[in-house]
């Protein structure tokens, strides 16, 4: 018998709906990206897809439901949704190409190790992670209403949290490096036993 639950579960269909936001989200942002209206309809649906991902994680420990896949594609879920985010904004010209370039160069890198590391285990999301999950999504939802529309106070405060965002996002990838090579020493010691 399976010691893991079903991957048909609520925390699941949670991050699957995440997925399935994502081009939703990027045709309001970038269809009329001049439109308060519009920019507005697309923050609520950026709010609604990166809500879900605090609330399956709760769901998944609540209830037992934490599964390898939902370790494995909950990250991937938040990556698409933040990564369409950066890029969208900086398609519109609100946000630098170099921090957009930056922060999918350290995601891809990332999600692609923890791919590479699924013969040793599953590198679920650490602490750091969880902290510039929380960080980009916040600096993100001050950027997406339309920056140029906002006070000067917000702006400013959207550029410091965004800058957070950034170097958190950075300083984590030393973390997740660290996690792989005990995951990978651990997974040669028990091949060896």
């Amino acid at each position: 018998m399976s010691s893991q639950p079903s991957r048909l579960n609520a925390a699941n269909a949670l991050t699957v709906l995440r997925l399935v936001l994502v081009p939703v989200f990027a045709w309001l942002l970038l269809s009329h990206p001049e439109d308060l209206g519009w920019r507005l309809g697309s923050t609520a649906v950026f709010a609604v897809a990166i809500a879900t991902d605090a609330i399956d994680g709760r769901i998944a420990r609540r209830y037992n439901l934490i599964t390898d896949f939902g370790k494995l594609w909950d990250s991937i879920a938040d990556k698409a949704l933040t990564g369409m985010a950066f890029v969208g904004l900086s398609i519109v010209g609100e946000l630098p190409w170099w921090i957009t370039a930056l922060v999918l160069i350290r995601e891809w890198g990332i999600t692609w190790m923890r791919v590479a590391m699924l013969k040793y285990g599953v590198m679920a999301a650490n602490a750091g992670g969880k902290l510039k999950t929380v960080l980009q999504s916040v600096a993100l939802l001050l950027f997406l209403p339309g920056l140029p529309l906002m006070p000067v106070w917000l702006q400013w405060t959207a550029w410091i949290v965004m800058a957070a965002a950034v170097l958190v996002t950075l300083v984590t990838v030393l973390d997740y490096i660290r996690e792989a090579i005990a995951l990978r020493r651990g997974g040669l010691a028990g091949q060896e036993k």
